[in-house]
């Protein structure tokens, strides 16, 4: 297999699973296994290009909140926005700063991924329990932050999978809505996280990368990412999520089975 087969099918999953419900760090941890390992500036870089995919689906929400903060309304999303990620990035500077960080092997990012699945199952029966409700509260915004932290902590848990299920448990029943915070919150703080990566490996002088590769990568991710995006907020509107929950447990059960050791 070709270099340029190895960093198009990498972009690929990347874009696919990055804000799908089924984890990129999971398969790319996977991927790899196969492909080859790749450093953290690859990864990194390839992950901003699902996230500016999904900057530009929500280009016009983006300046909608930008240029009506004038209104209380559209202030108040604003600032639960703000705060979700400030928890995001409080805590997750301190869990850098200790230096606490699971081993990233298969057996444990398969268990995410299979626990994971159950999880939104059973997720998905609670919230359609409940009174159709778009309305996002102070508690979802505070959950959804300190999801998506422990998302970045344990590989394979998936940040929109923990990030949409907190808020849709917490209050906002309605997918699209759950799933627009969620993504909303995630353009600022994968940004932060890529951007300070970036920037500490840079510091230490570890940034040793073929470009063109990253590059290629990077342009795959993207494109990819925009269409698999696209095409989730149109499915969400009249699907649940339980396809991708079955996925996770029948990959993660197959993972455990087939290579328990790994």
């Amino acid at each position: 297999m070709t270099e340029l087969i190895r960093v198009v099918l990498l972009g690929l999953i990347e874009g696919i699973t990055e804000f799908l419900p089924v984890s990129s760090t999971g398969h790319l941890l996977i991927a790899e296994h196969w492909l080859g390992a790749r450093s953290d500036t690859f990864n990194v870089v390839i992950q901003a290009g699902a996230i500016l995919a999904v900057t530009l689906l929500y280009r016009r929400r983006i300046l909608e909140l930008l240029g009506g903060l004038g209104r209380a309304e559209t202030r108040d999303y604003a600032l639960k926005l703000l705060l979700a990620f400030l928890i995001t990035a409080g805590l997750g500077f301190v869990v850098t700063r200790i230096g606490f960080k699971l081993p990233e092997t298969i057996t444990p990012v398969a268990w995410a991924l299979l626990l994971g699945g159950l999880w939104m199952i059973a997720a998905e029966y609670f919230a359609a329990r409940r009174t159709d409700n778009a309305q996002v509260t102070w508690r979802v915004a505070i959950l959804v932050g300190l999801a998506q932290v422990v998302a970045a902590i344990f590989p394979g848990t998936s940040r929109s999978a923990a990030t949409i299920f907190v808020a849709m448990l917490a209050g906002t029943s309605n997918r699209p809505a759950a799933t627009e915070f969620a993504f909303l919150v995630g353009i600022p703080t994968m940004f932060a996280a890529s951007g300070y990566e970036l920037l500490k490996q840079s510091r230490a002088g570890e940034i040793h990368e073929d470009w063109t590769a990253v590059a290629i990568a990077f342009a795959v991710s993207t494109v990819t990412a925009f269409v698999a995006v696209k095409w989730l907020l149109g499915y969400i509107r009249t699907h649940r999520f339980t396809p991708f929950a079955i996925y996770r447990i029948v990959l993660g059960a197959a993972f455990l089975l087939l290579m328990p050791n790994a």
